[in-house]
């Protein structure tokens, strides 16, 4: 690595150049020298957030309120927890009695007030047991997960959807009235018969690209409220 120090609005930054080592693919390179380099990056770690997504989940919720005390929160795919910590914060399970319940493939560490559950929340148990940790209903589903990628734009694209529609199935199984979802797509990826979906499902749905998310990414949120679909 080598340092290169830049004068920028009469403050000193330190910018890091990431030199691309035997082995290690030039993609690679440019992912560890974007994380070095990135501000959220560097500022979660001083606040003990586990990762820079954090900040994502809290400018929604400043620009939505999405989250509020008391509240019963589901987070899919949560690890390494960075929306975990942000819901627990929000909805304060020791004072006002609100509940976290993480859910992921991974077992990642426990975060302080929120239950984590090691599964696949396609898993046919998955409501029941979600329904008695959180003693009823959710009142915000989030995912933050997306699919795997192939470098095959329609291949992609597929997937993108497929895991979108199973946090939406998901999501209409445990939310209360009144409930909302929210979820990462890519652009083009909130599409055709899911997003009507959410239109009927849901009083309002929209589409938002946080601060935090970089610039250089395809990446947008599906924040849908109001859940107004009837309970079989």
């Amino acid at each position: 690595m080598s340092g290169n120090r830049r004068e920028q609005g009469g403050s000193r930054m330190l910018h890091t150049r990431v030199k691309t080592a035997r082995g290690r693919k030039s993609s690679s390179t440019r992912w560890l020298q974007r994380q070095l380099n990135d501000p959220y990056v560097a500022l979660a770690q001083r606040m003990g957030l586990r990762s820079r997504a954090a900040f994502k989940l809290r400018e929604l919720n400043e620009r939505f309120h999405l989250l509020a005390p008391g509240q019963r929160v589901v987070d899919l795919g949560c690890a390494p927890g960075g929306w975990t910590q942000v819901a627990v914060e929000a909805v304060r399970p020791e004072a006002a009695g609100g509940r976290v319940v993480g859910i992921d493939l991974l077992p990642m560490d426990p975060v302080p007030g929120a239950e984590t559950l090691v599964m696949d929340f396609t898993a046919p148990d998955t409501p029941e047991r979600l329904h008695a940790l959180l003693d009823g209903p959710a009142d915000v589903v989030l995912s933050d997960m997306a699919a795997n990628t192939t470098g095959h734009g329609p291949t992609d694209h597929l997937r993108i959807v497929a895991l979108l529609e199973m946090a939406y199935d998901f999501a209409c199984e445990v939310l209360v009235p009144g409930g909302a979802f929210v979820a990462k797509v890519f652009q083009g990826g909130a599409e055709g018969e899911i997003l009507a979906r959410m239109k009927r499902d849901f009083a309002e749905v929209r589409h938002a690209k946080p601060p935090a998310s970089r610039k250089g990414s395809a990446e947008v949120y599906v924040v849908a409220t109001g859940f107004r679909r009837e309970r079989p």
